[in-house]
C-alpha cells in the first residue's frame, strides 16, 4: 500500500473503531471472558485503542491522525483550509464501518446468547444513561471541548515522540470523569458508521438503532471542537 493522508485515516479509524467497539463488545455480550468487566476496562482499552489508531494513521501515511470528524473540521475551522475535509471525513467513516463489521464478526457467536438488545446497540454506538436532550448534547460537547483543546496542547507542546501515549491518555481520563452520561462518543464516526452496520447488518435479536438519538453524537462533538478554536 502507498501511504497517504486517506489510507492512513482509513485505517487509523478502522484500528481504533475495531478495538474500541471489541472492548464493548467484550464486557457486554454473553458468553465472553470480559463479560461485566466493568466500565474501568472499557474506558482502559478505549484510550489504548486511540493510541494504536494515531500510531497506525501516523504510519500509513496521516501525520495528523485526527480519526474524528469533529477534530478534522474544527482544525479546517481553525487554519481557514477545508481541503482536507471531505477526503479526511470519507476515510474515517469506511474505517468506522470496517471497524464495526469486524467486531460483529470477532463476536459473531454471542451476539445470539445475549437477549438485552440495548446491550448490543451499546457495542456499536452511544446511548444516554438518562434521557435529557440539551444535558446529552452539552455531554458530548464539554466532552470533545476537552479532546480538542487537549489534542491540541499535546501536539503544541510536545517534540518528544510521546504524542500518541498522551493522546491516549487524554481519552482515558475524558472516559473515566465525562463518560458516565453518554458513553462519550466525541467523534462522530466513531458513532455514526458503526450505528449504521447496526441497522444493515443481520445481528442475532438486535433491536432498533436509536436514530432519535443519533443527531447527538454527531452534532455535540462539532459544537465542541469548533468551540475549542477559540482558545487558540
Amino acid at each position: 500500500m502507498t501511504p497517504s493522508p486517506f489510507l492512513g485515516e482509513l485505517l487509523g479509524t478502522f484500528v481504533l473503531i475495531f478495538l474500541g467497539e471489541s472492548v464493548v463488545a467484550n464486557v457486554l455480550l454473553k458468553g465472553t471472558k470480559g463479560h461485566d468487566s466493568g466500565l474501568i476496562m472499557i474506558t482502559t482499552a478505549w484510550g489504548l485503542a486511540v493510541m494504536m489508531g494515531v500510531f497506525v494513521s501516523q504510519k500509513f501515511g496521516s501525520p495528523d491522525a485526527h480519526l474524528n470528524p469533529a477534530l478534522t473540521i474544527a482544525f479546517a475551522f481553525k487554519s481557514g483550509d477545508w481541503s482536507n475535509v471531505l477526503p479526511f471525513i470519507s476515510a474515517q467513516m469506511i474505517g468506522a464501518f470496517l471497524g464495526a463489521v469486524c467486531t460483529w464478526l470477532f463476536y459473531y457467536p454471542h451476539w445470539a446468547i445475549t437477549e438485552d438488545k440495548g446491550a448490543k446497540l451499546a457495542v456499536f454506538s452511544t446511548g444516554p444513561a438518562i434521557r435529557h436532550t440539551p444535558s446529552n448534547l452539552f455531554g458530548e460537547l464539554a466532552g470533545t471541548f476537552v479532546l480538542f483543546v487537549g489534542v491540541s496542547s499535546i501536539y503544541a507542546s510536545d517534540g518528544s515522540g510521546l504524542s500518541p501515549y498522551l493522546v491516549g491518555m487524554l481519552v482515558f481520563v475524558i472516559g473515566n470523569a465525562l463518560g458516565g452520561t453518554t458513553g462519550y462518543a466525541i467523534n462522530p464516526a466513531r458513532d455514526l458508521g458503526p450505528r449504521i452496520v447496526h441497522a444493515l447488518l443481520p445481528i442475532a435479536g438486535k433491536g432498533t438503532s436509536d436514530w432519535g438519538y443519533a443527531w447527538i453524537p454527531v452534532v455535540g462533538p462539532i459544537l465542541g471542537a469548533v468551540l475549542g478554536t477559540f482558545l487558540f
